[in-house]
């Protein structure tokens, strides 16, 4: 439940517009954000109470709670104090932090600077991740990280959804037999996990092949820096990124219902961007990725 300062902060006559925001609304869940390469990246799921990097800081997001850092690069993760601060300032509780264990050290130098600076407790609640951790956020959610390729450290997000299920061998008893059962100490369900929002950061293509749940969350939220056809794939790997081409190789594996293409380069202009995507998309992702600029 949503407390009475949320609400406000959220529905506003007035809304404070400090950082763009588009949103898509798939199956129950909404997916806020925006992302630019070397600009600002910054994603939540509302529903969820998850939000992914803290590049900017638009208003509304300071509602909520969680937050699942990919990697330290500023357009990641320069707004993490200002979450900090506002959060504070609205007498809200410290926000986790879910961060690569390898950033851990320096983001608690930057927060000391930042209390410093700005003479106020930033209180947060950091938690370093691993490659291979999980996150129970909830008895319904957690948070698998998986590691991704990029210039620095780095990780990927896949939040799945749980829910218990009877065992198939329990299908033809009646419900008091199935009561009887559970009474004397027999486990008669089975978890079985749905993978909802995979979020990937910034990563080369290793990234997306590191764990199959990714190509089948219900949403992917991906970068797909460059597309232009005369820039090096080769060198795009090396620093990290994905190129369209990435895509196109791999547009048979992705079964996600929605993916959401985002952290373009500024080189180009956002139309040229687009006309490019358009022509090359396979039909089999026409409808399915949706390209935010």
């Amino acid at each position: 439940m949503a407390t009475e300062l949320e609400s406000s902060v959220e529905s506003l006559d007035h809304p404070v517009d400090n950082a763009p925001v588009r949103s898509l609304a798939h199956r129950g869940l909404t997916i806020e954000g925006y992302s630019r390469a070397a600009v600002q990246t910054y994603w939540r799921v509302p529903e969820l109470k998850i939000g992914f990097d803290l590049g900017a800081q638009p208003w509304s997001f300071m509602t909520t709670p969680n937050w699942f850092v990919s990697h330290s690069h500023l357009d990641h993760i320069a707004a993490l104090p200002v979450l900090i601060a506002r959060r504070r300032m609205l007498k809200m509780e410290p926000p986790r932090i879910y961060l690569p264990e390898e950033a851990m050290e320096g983001v608690q130098m930057l927060l000391r600077a930042m209390q410093r600076l700005d003479r106020g407790r930033m209180a947060a609640d950091l938690i370093p991740v691993r490659a291979g951790d999980e996150i129970e956020l909830s008895r319904e959610l957690v948070v698998k990280a998986f590691p991704t390729k990029h210039t620095i450290p780095s990780l990927g997000f896949l939040v799945w959804e749980r829910r218990r299920k009877l065992k198939p061998e329990y299908h033809d008893l009646t419900g008091d037999q199935i009561r009887d059962l559970r009474l004397s100490g027999v486990e008669v369900s089975a978890e079985i996990r749905i993978p909802k929002v995979a979020y990937l950061g910034d990563s080369a293509p290793a990234g997306l092949d590191v764990l199959p749940e990714v190509y089948r969350a219900e949403i992917l939220i991906m970068e797909i820096t460059f597309v232009a056809p005369n820039e090096r794939p080769a060198l795009i790997h090396k620093y990290g990124h994905t190129h369209l081409d990435d895509i196109v190789a791999r547009a048979d594996r992705f079964e996600n219902e929605v993916i959401i293409a985002s952290h373009f380069s500024t080189r180009l202009h956002p139309d040229q961007i687009q006309r490019t995507i358009d022509r090359r998309l396979p039909d089999s992702l026409r409808g399915r990725l949706k390209v935010w600029l």
